[in-house]
């Protein structure tokens, strides 16, 4: 099968989505399958991927890590023909999502669209942070949607939201997979000599872009709380972005400065070996749409303590494989970790057993399989065939312009719509 994947986010960049792309691809090729992946030119890239397509963009748009692809149709359209995909994978459903819909209808391919992100939660990295633009964001992503032949959703509260937002179109619900094999193994001991933990500390941790819309002061001032009354404890926060300025902060405050660790961004088997030097991993955010890192922390053994949320309770299960803390309050969650740290040795194996099973349910080979058959199922009731004539696919391409254009519309109406 050919599948090509459009993106506006792709390494060098660090983020969920991208994570995601590079790990269903991984799978897919493993399994003899042709990929394609069409993203945006990025500081940093080495340009060593010959399945990967670059159009330009604009760097650090408004500020944020994130490029903006500047549209290039031409060059977009030639690796389309080139490449003929069975099936095409949008994952945004803005800027490369809206190519990604006109070549799939001008050339009469199955267009799979995953809802990777809330992206009304996420309107801060617009120039226009208001209410109107969150409900205009909502709305121009559920109307991309129902454009689609089928939606994958990364959870069931994904899925929920999606039909609470009138999606018509076909759901599954398809996390991104964990490799457990690869997060079981890794030195712990020494990632902690290499950053100045001790080896006896309880160490709290954390993985992921350091930014506003991942909680993070929530989390700091509730760890900050349980570390002051834990002289043991440490927090250890692994990533990089804007947020770190509140944890310093938080620390400060709780006088724990100096039990906090932030090694930045580590990837690869440093990032593993981060993983195996926490003992419990923690988590706040309330925009996430799967609990892919969740997963990462479980299949390398540790027990999370989250705040609940969309994708979180499709993998934490209250005292079995950590806990799940279910009102945003700080001094419920320091209690949730206080918790943690008077388990005894033999009931922290236990969950961290129970973790590792946790993780499995969500192995890579597993999803990818299902990802696989969505597409299978796809093509059984829309068979690709070549197009038939300039004509015929000029028509289509006007037909998918108005469609968008239309969706633009109909989004703006609702974002004008009176709030009750």
């Amino acid at each position: 099968m050919r599948i090509l994947m459009l993106t506006n986010t792709y390494p060098p960049i660090v983020s969920g989505v991208a994570k995601s792309i590079v790990a269903f691809d991984h799978e897919f090729r493993r399994r003899n399958h042709e990929v394609r992946i069409i993203a945006p030119q990025a500081d940093d890239e080495t340009g060593d991927d010959p399945h990967v397509v670059r159009v330009p963009a604009i760097q650090h748009f408004n500020g944020s890590d994130f490029p903006l692809p500047v549209p290039s149709p031409g060059l977009v359209a030639a690796t389309v023909d080139d490449f003929r995909p069975d099936v095409i994978h949008a994952h945004h459903p803005f800027f490369m999502g809206n190519t990604a819909l006109r070549m799939a209808r001008s050339r009469e391919v199955p267009l799979v669209f995953t809802h990777h992100t809330m992206w009304d939660q996420y309107t801060h990295y617009t120039a226009v942070e208001t209410p109107a633009t969150a409900r205009f964001v909502g709305a121009l992503t559920a109307g991309y949607a129902n454009l689609c032949d089928a939606v994958i959703a990364p959870s069931r509260g994904v899925a929920a939201l999606l039909r609470e937002r009138d999606v018509a179109a076909r759901i599954e619900i398809i996390p991104t997979g964990v490799d457990v094999r690869k997060f079981a193994h890794g030195d712990g001991l020494a990632f902690r000599e290499k950053h100045g933990i001790p080896a006896s500390a309880l160490v709290v941790g954390y993985v992921g872009r350091l930014q506003p819309e991942k909680n993070l002061a929530f989390l700091a001032e509730s760890v900050a709380r349980f570390m002051a009354v834990e002289p043991r404890a440490h927090f250890l926060a692994i990533g990089s972005g804007p947020s770190s300025d509140e944890i310093r902060a938080a620390m400060a405050k709780a006088g724990c400065e100096d039990r906090l660790h932030l090694p930045g961004v580590c990837q690869d088997q440093e990032l593993i070996d981060g993983f195996h030097a926490m003992d419990v991993f923690a988590f706040a955010s309330q925009t996430e749409t799967q609990g892919m890192v969740l997963t990462e922390a479980m299949a390398a053994g540790k027990p999370v303590i989250a705040l609940d949320g969309p994708g979180v309770n499709d993998v934490v299960r209250d005292r079995a494989n950590g806990r799940l803390v279910s009102l945003a309050h700080r001094q419920l969650f320091a209690q949730a970790l206080a918790w943690f740290a008077a388990r005894t040795p033999k009931e922290r194996t236990t969950l961290s057993k129970n973790a590792r099973r946790s993780a499995e349910r969500f192995s890579m080979n597993r999803q990818a399989r299902r990802a696989l058959n969505l597409y299978e199922s796809l093509l059984e009731i829309s068979p690709h065939h070549e197009p038939n004539g300039a004509w015929s696919r000029a028509r289509r391409r006007i037909e998918a312009e108005w469609t968008l254009w239309s969706n633009l519309a109909h989004a703006a109406t609702r974002a004008l719509e009176p709030t009750s």
